[in-house]
């Protein structure tokens, strides 16, 4: 976002469907904006260089694409929370593996 304010607005193209100024969130997903805000073309502008949103008091600001938004970087809690599910996954097959390995040792 920069403080550059645009009064060419063209249609709609989507709302802020989640918010969070925590952690980055998948889809039209905001750490500024609530859920709920329209955002909007800019006339004669690419919707991949620029687009228009609303911010509350009937003015339209300029939000920039820097770079394409990728939700899951290896940062992420999102990873960082599935990477450990994972991890207790495959532990606890070993751990299952060992047991029933030891029961048939016991058994013979």
């Amino acid at each position: 976002m920069n403080d550059e304010y645009v009064t060419e607005i063209d249609k709609e193209i989507g709302k802020v469907t989640r918010y969070s100024d925590m952690y980055p969130q998948p889809g039209n997903f905001s750490n500024v904006y609530e859920k709920g805000t329209k955002y909007y073309a800019i006339k004669d502008v690419s919707t991949d260089e620029a687009i228009a949103v609303e911010d509350g008091s009937g003015k339209y600001k300029k939000a920039v694409r820097e770079k394409e938004y990728t939700y899951g970087n290896e940062d992420s809690p999102a990873d960082k929370s599935s990477d450990m599910t994972a991890t207790l996954l495959i532990l606890s097959a070993i751990t299952i593996f060992l047991i029933i390995f030891v029961l048939k040792k016991i058994k013979r």
